[in-house]
C-alpha cells in the first residue's frame, strides 16, 4: 500500500518554491501569464502552457455548477477562473501568496455562477475539504516521484471524481538540463524540475486503491515538456 505521510523532503522543497516564487521568479511568472511580450523561449512555455490548461479543462464537464474544485498549486489563477466561468466553487491555492495576490487582482468581476476561494499554503491541508476534482497543473513537476504519489495519495483520500495532474516526463533533454543544473546550482535558479519516468508513475498510482488510470497527453512546446496524466474513481 503507498504511504500518505509525506516526509520533510516535501515539506523542504514546497518551502523552496515558495521562497522562488515570490521573491526571484515574482515578476517574471506575472509576465509570462499576462499579455506582456516575453522572449522566444518564454514565448514557447506560455504557449505550451495555454495548450495544457485547455487540455485539463477538456477534462472536466462542461457544466461545473455545484461541483467542488481544487486548483492546486494556481498560480496567477487562470485555471480557476476558467473553471469557475463554467460554474465550479473553485479554491485556487498556492505556497507562493504573492502569485495569489497577483490571481486575486485579476479575477473578473463577473464569473457567472462560479465562485472562487484564493488561499497561500500547501495543497495538501486538510482543512480544505473534500473535492469532486483536483487539478495539479505544473504545481508537482519538482518533487521526486514517491513524494508525487503520496502527495496524489492524500488528495485522493478527498476527491469523489478524478485528479488531474502534469509530470516532467524524462526526455534526453529535460535530464541534460536537471542533471547540469544539480552539477552547477545557482542561488536564483529555480527548485529544479524532477524528470520522471512514465511507467514510474504508472507503476506507483496503480497501488492506488479505488483509483485508476485514464487519459494522458504529452506538450511539448520549444523549452516547455509537461505530461498531463488522469486519475478517476472506479
Amino acid at each position: 500500500m503507498m504511504a500518505t505521510r509525506l516526509n520533510s523532503r516535501y515539506d523542504n522543497q514546497r518551502e523552496a518554491l515558495a521562497t522562488y516564487f515570490d521573491s526571484t521568479a515574482r515578476q517574471a511568472w506575472i509576465d509570462l501569464t499576462s499579455d506582456a511580450k516575453v522572449s522566444g523561449i518564454r514565448a514557447t512555455v506560455r504557449a505550451g502552457r495555454e495548450e495544457m490548461r485547455a487540455t485539463l479543462l477538456s477534462w472536466l464537464p462542461d457544466d461545473l455548477r455545484r461541483t467542488r474544485v481544487l486548483d492546486a498549486g494556481c498560480g496567477t489563477g487562470a485555471f480557476s477562473i476558467a473553471a469557475a466561468c463554467r460554474g465550479a466553487e473553485v479554491t485556487g491555492i498556492d505556497v507562493a501568496a504573492g502569485l495569489v495576490e497577483v490571481a486575486r487582482e485579476r479575477t473578473p468581476s463577473f464569473i457567472g455562477h462560479g465562485r472562487i476561494h484564493w488561499k497561500s499554503g500547501d495543497m495538501l491541508d486538510p482543512d480544505l475539504g473534500s473535492f469532486d476534482h483536483v487539478v495539479a497543473m505544473d504545481s508537482l513537476i519538482h518533487y521526486q516521484p514517491a513524494d508525487l504519489a503520496n502527495a496524489l495519495a492524500e488528495l485522493a483520500e478527498r476527491t469523489t471524481h478524478s485528479i488531474l495532474f502534469t509530470f516532467a516526463p524524462r526526455t534526453a533533454l529535460l535530464q541534460t538540463m536537471y542533471t547540469v543544473g544539480k552539477l552547477f546550482p545557482r542561488s536564483d535558479r529555480s527548485p529544479a524540475i524532477v524528470p520522471t519516468l512514465e511507467w514510474e508513475i504508472r507503476h506507483r498510482l496503480g497501488q492506488l486503491p479505488g483509483w485508476k488510470i485514464g487519459r494522458t497527453k504529452r506538450i511539448s512546446s520549444g523549452f516547455y515538456t509537461s505530461q498531463a496524466l488522469e486519475l478517476v474513481r472506479h
